[in-house]
């Protein structure tokens, strides 16, 4: 669906025996609670615009302390268009992240719905702790360093080791954090989901959600099952990984990508000037590394190391529609690296922007907070040690040199967590009916994920799109292909409980650009 932006990209609970929910698993939100609805804040223009209403559902900081401390989520409900009769429920949606906040995710997923979205008051909510719900804040970083003139691997690792050492001191030492940071995991986020069913008066919950979104709403299938309507996850993971395996997984799909994208490029070689060839074409990218690993690349006044210039590959490889984008990019940077005068594309000059907003650093909290805190699937297992991250960066550069030294990185400040769940994993296994898109070529959460997560819920149906993408179902409102036959199968499944009688791979709707 959408795609993650630059701060998000390549980021991404009690066992539990399917069917079966522990007493502290259970939606604790206070008995008849009475939601008080109204406008939603200012901020929320587009919501307002469109007629919704926003409100806060209390729920307990700790639900193993039902009577404890409580927090505030913020949902957004847009109210079905149909009769009572024909009105099937409430359908709630995650955009992933983690870290994605999701008040406003009811517009664009009521577009994509068409007519199956009438039957459904679609509520957005944002996660405990971040946007309008109760949130976690850190002290403020301090401006991050820009590169040198000259530097080394080694620097560049350093300094990242050092930058997510400080975002962990500055998090975890921060006000009341100690207390709250334990608590901010995948189970209380299926659990506050829960909560947001009950307050709303509702027997069942209907969901989408895609990437992280489609992780938690594969443990809200195995702590509530019998709470669970029609389930719709897209773009999901392995769920026996650790969230750092995860990353690593991704590096030969990046790769293959790579490949691809220097085929359509040498194909256009009259227009980029990268190479006749996609062999002459891949060695110009490692090539513009190489070289920003001793020298960063000046553009607009801003130096971009070698470990940025693979953040910006990873970016633009996701979609095959930004293959000239990805293009136009490596030329500009090309050109830079040169000394040639260059005036950035508007992919490039957005990225830029993005890296010099003082607001990035704060940008990257919320997948932190999880990605760190989870004790277990969709997170955790992330090495305690620097050189660990180190070695495996400098090993993978054998068969993965553009993306082996990102995806094996240290890209969150987790080594230096000290405030984790005492949670462990959820197992997944159950039957609940669920809804599985899945593009072939994901080469963020690779499809053999998928698969492995498929295998687990045996009642699911499998839509398989061939192409390379993060996120299926509503591509086109992106400016994507759309995968029409993945749209149908979610809204007739969402309008009429219709799921595929059995896994389905969609044609391409186009031939190769």
């Amino acid at each position: 669906m959408r795609v993650a932006s630059l701060a998000t990209a390549g980021l991404g609970l009690t066992c539990l025996l399917a069917g079966t929910v522990p007493a502290s698993a259970a939606s604790a939100t206070p008995a008849h609670q009475r939601l008080v609805w109204g406008p939603c804040s200012p901020q929320q223009q587009e919501l307002n615009e469109a007629g919704a209403q926003c409100a806060k559902v209390t729920v307990p900081l700790d639900y193993s302390d039902p009577g404890g401390p409580t927090i505030r989520i913020a949902v957004s409900r847009i109210k079905a268009a149909t009769g009572h009769g024909k009105r099937r429920g409430v359908l709630l949606s995650n955009p992933g992240g983690p870290g994605g906040t999701g008040l406003a995710n009811t517009l664009y997923l009521r577009t994509a719905l068409k007519d199956a979205a009438d039957r459904y008051d679609l509520i957005g909510f944002d996660p405990r702790f971040l946007g309008e719900s109760t949130p976690i804040t850190c002290d403020p970083a301090a401006p991050t360093p820009a590169p040198g003139p000259t530097t080394t691997r080694r620097e560049d690792f350093e300094r990242s080791v050092r930058s997510a050492r400080d975002t962990a001191r500055r998090c975890l030492e921060h006000g009341d954090n100690a207390r709250l940071l334990p608590h901010a995991t995948s189970q209380n986020v299926a659990r506050d989901m829960d909560a947001i069913r009950a307050a709303l008066g509702e027997r069942r919950l209907s969901y989408y959600g895609v990437s992280y979104g489609a992780d938690l709403g594969a443990v809200y299938t195995q702590m509530f099952p019998r709470r669970a309507d029609r389930i719709v996850i897209d773009s999901s993971t392995d769920p026996t990984a650790t969230q750092y395996e995860l990353f690593q997984r991704a590096g030969k799909p990046l790769e293959e990508a790579l490949d691809a994208w220097a085929g359509w490029t040498a194909r256009h070689d009259g227009t980029y000037r990268l190479g006749k060839t996609p062999l002459q074409v891949r060695s110009n990218v490692q090539q513009l590394l190489d070289g920003a690993e001793r020298r960063p690349v000046t553009v607009s006044g801003i130096r971009l190391d070698a470990p940025l210039l693979r953040l910006v590959l990873r970016q633009l490889i996701q979609h095959e529609e930004y293959d000239p984008a990805l293009a136009g990019t490596v030329r500009d940077l090309t050109d830079a690296a040169a000394g040639r005068p260059v005036e950035p594309g508007p992919e490039l000059a957005a990225m830029l922007e993005l890296l010099a907003s003082p607001e990035l650093a704060d940008s990257m909290l919320g997948g932190a907070l999880f990605m760190c805190g989870d004790n277990g699937w969709p997170a955790g297992g992330w090495p305690k040690h620097p050189e660990t991250y180190w070695k495996n960066m400098e090993r993978s550069r054998a068969t993965q040199p553009v993306f082996g030294p990102i995806v094996n990185s240290m890209m969150a400040p987790c080594a230096f967590w000290t405030s984790t769940s005492r949670e462990p994993a959820t197992v997944i296994g159950n039957d609940v009916p669920v809804l599985m898109l899945q593009a072939r070529r994901d080469n963020n959460v690779p499809y053999e994920g998928a698969l492995a997560l498929h295998h687990r819920l045996t009642g699911s149906r499998l839509v398989t799109a061939d192409i390379r993408s993060h996120g299926v179902y509503g591509r086109g409102l992106d400016g994507l292909t759309p995968v029409p036959c993945a749209d149908r199968a979610v809204n007739d499944y969402l309008r009429d409980g219709t799921l595929p009688g059995a896994d389905l791979t969609c044609p391409r709707t186009g031939e190769d650009r």
